[in-house]
Formats: C-alpha cells, structure tokens, sequence
C-alpha cells in the first residue's frame, strides 16, 4: 500500500492512496477463507468448499465488504500516524467509471483512491490565571420580595359578580361573546366565547378599550387592526370588526397577605411565604451573576485564543444560524431593513459569530480533554431526567427517543461539560465580586458578543 500527500493547505490535507490488486485479493482470500466454515453448499461437507469456488459465488461480495474495510482503516492509520484530530468526516473520491468500478471489484485493477480530509489546529492554551474576571452580586432587596408578593396576590385575586347595571371597567373579568369579521366575512377562530381581563393587553391592540362600558345584555361592534407581525398571515394587517355582548361581568376582590392568605397557598404564614419568594428572587440572581461571568470568561478566552477554525465547521454553525434568523424574521414578519441593516451586512455579523462559537468550541474541548474533564453517566441520567419530566405523559417516548439516538444524547451532554470546564476555569482565574443593584445585574449588555 502507497499513500501519498498532495495537499497541504491551511487545514486541508489530501492523500492519494493505492492498494495492490493482489493485497486486495489476498485480503479477499483471507475473508472467504473464514467463510468456509459457516456457508452450506450443496455437494460439498462442511468446511471442505474450496475457496476457489467461493470465489466464484461470493468473491464480488467479499471484494466490495474488503475494500470498504481497507479504506476506513487506511484513513484511520493516516490520521493516526500524523496526530490528526478531524474536524470532520474524510471525503473520499473512489473510481466513478463504470468500466473502472467493474475491474477493481473483479480484482483486476488495483485500489486507486484520493482522501480529503480537513484538520483541527493545534491549539496552544492560554495562562488561565491571568484571567481577570468580574463576578456582579445583588442582594435581594425587601422591595423586591414586597413585589413579589403583590404579583401573587394579583395572580390570586377572588372575582364576585358586578352589581346589576354595572358597566366594564380596566380590572374587570369579563366572560365574552364575539363575532368577528372582515370586509363583512367571518373568518376562521374569529367567532366564540373567552374570558378577558380588561387592561391586560392579551387581546389584539385596541380591543379591550373598546368594552370599557358595555353593560350586560348590551351588544356592541368594535373595530380593530391586527398587527402587522400577528400569528396568522391570513390576518396579520387586516381591519376587522367583532360584535360582542358580556356573559358576564365580575369585579376583583382585594386579597389581604396575611398567613391565611400564604395557607391558601399551602405554606405556614406570612413569613414563610416570603421566605419563599426571596429565595426564588435569589436563584434569578444567581443564575444572571452566572451567565454575566461565563460571558466574561468567554471574551478572555476569545481574546487569549485566535486561530484560524475549520471551515466546514464555521459553514455548520453558520448555516444554523443563518436558518434561525431567517426564520425569525417570516414569522415576525420582517426584513433586514427593518433592523436597520442589509443581508451582506448581516451575514457578516453572524458569520463572525459563527466562528467565535466554533473557535471557543475547540478552545473548551481541548481544555476538557487536557484536564480530564469528563462527563459522567449519573450526571447524563440526571439530565435525560429532567428532560424527560418536561413531557408529562410521554415519559417513555421521550425516555426510548434519547437512549435510541446518539445524537440526542450528545445534545444532553455538550451544555453539561460545557458548565464543568467553566467551573474549572473560574476556580483557576483571578475573580473579584462586585455588588450591584439588581437593575445593574439585569442590565442587558448590548456590546456582548453572541
């Protein structure tokens, strides 16, 4: 076997390789050989078939499973011998000519090959000690468990009946009846009964203001405009009208938080409640201070380690994002203009971010592996777990979906080393904590990289 390099590009490599016919034909000789033992054929005891005949029933078969073998060996040897980490799948250029492919499976021509194959730099890593993080802590403030505490209230207001001849007013229920139509049409979903909180803006634009007044047994016609970006395209801009009557009216009651208040939500008082409440305010805290950190970490990381990544896999990432945004902008109904940027442009930009994710990719893979960091099988069934919960119902699909599919599991898997090599690299960096208001903490950073 001859295997020769023809490129060498940036991280391309190509080979050229050739197997004799007759180590082909030896490797088949070897492969029917074994066969001997197994096959039954008629006149001939077992194991006693000469192979001669073999191949002459199964030598095409056994050549085809022969030169298979021999070319995902020899490019596993031509990566293994040169220290090659793949960025992806080798490509392989085999005879394509009818008259070509026929010889070579009859054993009559040599294995004449060409391998494509694209590497992962090597990757010097950094001094993670120098690393200067900066860690934002809020504490949480009496006001916001006070406002905590008043949404759930709000959540838990009891709802009476309005006296009779009671018109509708901003924080009423109101059980509603409505016809809509438009240019006189009455369309699909625009027709039937649902309950509306006036002033809670889940209806279309404009069409909760426009009931504030009706009376029971009154029926009135209000005029709307979807929205430009709605759900459904069959109505997205469109004018409509809506005749609607109320069911019925019923007015919010007030709710005093005292401990029978936090019984009725099955805690002991008042004062577990809001112990409660803290601690939920507390772990949104805790997760924002953490996503403010790894973003820091990932900027040093990204600063301390530039190199060219694989290309296809920059292709990959893009093409996904690409789709994404893509997708975001028909179902919002958008353009690029209306970002206020052009297609080149954005391109562009998520281009860049293609290859930041890719390089830090690499960069957080080659960490893990210098440092052992694994992922273990409790931590991947605990995850499958939690995954599986979010299905009520379909516990068992889900549970058989993950176990049967590889590519399933390794989604599960990627965020879970993902976290445990930041948590090495935080303990190694310099991280000073900085207290902060809570708005300083949940302040968006609109120069952070994706």
């Amino acid at each position: 076997m001859q295997v020769t390099e023809t490129l060498s590009e940036g991280l391309k490599r190509e080979f050229k390789v050739v197997v004799p016919a007759a180590e082909l034909d030896a490797k088949v000789n070897s492969r029917l050989d074994e066969m001997k033992d197994k096959v039954r054929i008629n006149g001939f005891r077992p194991g006693k078939v000469p192979v001669a005949h073999l191949k002459k029933m199964y030598g095409r078969s056994a050549m085809a499973e022969v030169i298979e073998a021999t070319v995902r060996d020899t490019n596993n040897q031509i990566v293994t011998e040169r220290g090659f980490k793949l960025a992806s799948e080798p490509k392989v250029t085999m005879p394509s000519e009818e008259a070509a492919v026929e010889k070579l499976i009859a054993g009559e021509s040599d294995l004449d090959y060409t391998v494509g194959i694209e590497i992962v730099p090597d990757i010097k890593l950094a001094d993670f000690k120098t690393f200067k993080l900066t860690k934002l802590t809020a504490e949480v403030a009496d006001s916001e468990v006070d406002e905590g505490i008043t949404r759930i209230a709000d959540q838990n207001k009891p709802f009476t009946p309005k006296p009779d001849g009671e018109a509708v007013a901003t924080g009423d229920r109101v059980l509603l009846s409505y016809a809509g139509t438009i240019d006189g049409v009455a369309f699909d979903g625009g027709t039937g009964e649902s309950p509306v909180l006036v002033g809670s803006n889940t209806f279309i634009p404009g069409f909760e203001e426009q009931i504030i007044g009706l009376k029971m047994g009154e029926t009135r016609t209000i005029k709307v405009t979807f929205p430009q970006h709605y759900g459904s395209e069959a109505l997205a801009g469109k004018n409509a009208e809506f005749v609607v009557s109320a069911k019925s009216i019923e007015v919010p009651g007030t709710v005093v938080t005292d401990d029978e208040f936090a019984k009725s939500l099955g805690l002991e008082s008042i004062a577990k409640l809001r112990d409660a409440v803290k601690e939920r305010i507390a772990q949104d805290h805790t997760a924002m201070s953490r996503q403010k950190l790894k973003r820091g970490l990932l900027d040093e990381l990204d600063k301390s380690h530039k190199f060219e990544p694989p290309p296809s896999l920059v292709e990959e990432e893009f093409d996904r994002v690409w789709k994404s945004v893509l997708s975001e902008l028909e179902t919002e109904k958008k353009t690029f203009a209306d970002e206020n940027t052009t297609e080149d442009k954005a391109k562009a930009e998520y281009r860049a971010i293609a290859e930041r994710r890719v390089r830090l990719g690499l960069v957080l893979a080659e960490i893990g592996e210098k440092n052992a960091i694994t992922v273990t099988e409790e931590e991947l069934n605990r995850a499958l777990m939690d995954r599986v919960r979010q299905f009520p119902g379909q516990e068992q699909k889900v549970y058989d979906y993950y176990r049967q599919n590889p590519q399933a599991v390794a989604s599960l898997r990627a965020p879970i080393f993902e976290e445990k090599v930041v948590d090495f690299l935080v303990e190694l960096a310099d991280v000073t904590e900085n207290k902060v208001s809570r708005e300083e903490l949940f302040k968006e950073d609109e120069t952070a990289a994706a």
